[in-house]
């Protein structure tokens, strides 16, 4: 069991508007498509206009998010400097490493300008975040598929456990361009024909809908002045063998002294992909047929780091009571909301669990 972290700030650029805190999926983006593309806040707002023009749109994602993030936890006016900052990114700068390997291409590999390139590397997001805040403290992307998000979450779980940290910016982003959603689709990915996002779980084709976003989390070692939920607990399973999620869900829950009657909402990473939905159906059927459940992945499309979005909605569900009726999947009707357990798994390689309660 480890110490939980408290979520005292939220900043989130999404296919949804959710980049504005005062707003919970109270205007919803309904669109017929299979790609989802993040909503682009006004970034002068957070960066120096010269900065902006320089700047992919991960890059531009991320630092704009990681900023509301700071600012929705800070109590005055000063700028809040976290103890450490840890993202986790499946793909990186994928604009940037297209337009290095483009332009080397092009050039023939003479006359190249190192912008690009040097943009490229996946830890550039945390690295301008360090910069424009002048935090010189621990900084860390992790890079690994499905498990990006919950790496670094893993990470800041033992940097603030063991004291080296009381407080970590948390950030989990990806981008989509359309090269990596060509080379995807076509490995049967994502759908081949446009489709109804909002409706995605009554479509039956192959594939779900590619989404990217930026999502961060100022997370602490005790409660704040402004808190949105308690992550209790992470685990991890790589390759899991058939059948054995179910009981690895009743030892998670059993060693932070729960069970599945005490799970009040459940938020599995369903996508609208047949294949990827029935790994989720049979748990759900075995252990929680009787629970409310969520989805989200009709929001923000699937993506390496999609479990950040997933995080978001469960504190801000447990931050403001209530579960929009558009992230609701048929069945139950959510009551009160204290504890939700989130699972999610990457092409059922990736399994992760994550416990959110209210604080």
């Amino acid at each position: 069991m480890m110490k939980p972290l408290y979520i005292q700030g939220i900043g989130n650029v999404s296919p949804q508007k959710s980049y504005d805190n005062s707003h919970f999926l109270d205007e919803v983006a309904e669109v017929e498509t299979n790609m989802l593309k993040s909503l682009d806040p006004n970034y002068k707002e957070y960066i120096a206009g010269d900065m902006v023009r320089r700047m992919s749109r991960i890059i531009k994602m991320g630092v704009a998010a990681g900023k509301i993030c700071l600012a929705d936890a800070a109590q005055g006016p000063e700028p809040l400097i976290p103890d450490a900052i840890i993202t986790g990114t499946g793909l990186g700068c994928i604009e940037d490493t297209e337009k290095f390997l483009s332009n080397m291409i092009r050039n023939n590999e003479e006359f190249l300008t190192p912008t690009a390139f040097i943009q490229s590397t996946h830890n550039t997001v945390s690295a301008q975040i360090a910069l424009l805040l002048k935090c010189h403290n621990y900084n860390f992307t992790y890079v690994h598929r499905g498990f990006s998000f919950e790496s670094a979450l893993l990470d800041s779980f033992v940097r603030i456990g063991s004291g080296e940290a009381a407080t970590v910016l948390l950030g989990g982003m990806d981008e989509m361009t359309a090269n990596t959603f060509t080379i995807l689709q076509r490995l049967g990915q994502y759908k081949q024909k446009p489709v109804n996002n909002l409706n995605i779980f009554r479509e039956p084709s192959r594939g779900a809908i590619a989404g990217e976003g930026a999502a961060f989390f100022f997370v602490a070692n005790k409660p704040g002045g402004k808190n949105y939920a308690r992550i209790e607990d992470l685990d991890t399973i790589y390759r899991p063998d058939k059948g054995s999620i179910p009981s690895r869900m009743l030892q998670f829950l059993e060693r932070n002294g729960k069970n599945q009657n005490d799970i009040d909402l459940v938020i599995p990473g369903v996508n609208g992909d047949p294949a990827n939905d029935k790994v989720y159906d049979e748990v759900m059927h075995n252990l929680f047929q009787d629970k409310a459940q969520a989805a989200y992945k009709h929001l923000c499309g699937e993506y390496e780091t999609a479990s950040a979005f997933g995080l978001w909605l469960a504190a801000m569900i447990l931050k403001t009571g209530q579960v929009p009726a558009p992230a609701r999947l048929p069945g139950i009707i959510p009551g009160t909301v204290r504890n939700i357990l989130l699972y999610n798994h990457y092409h059922d390689l990736d399994h992760s669990l994550m416990l959110v309660s209210s604080i």
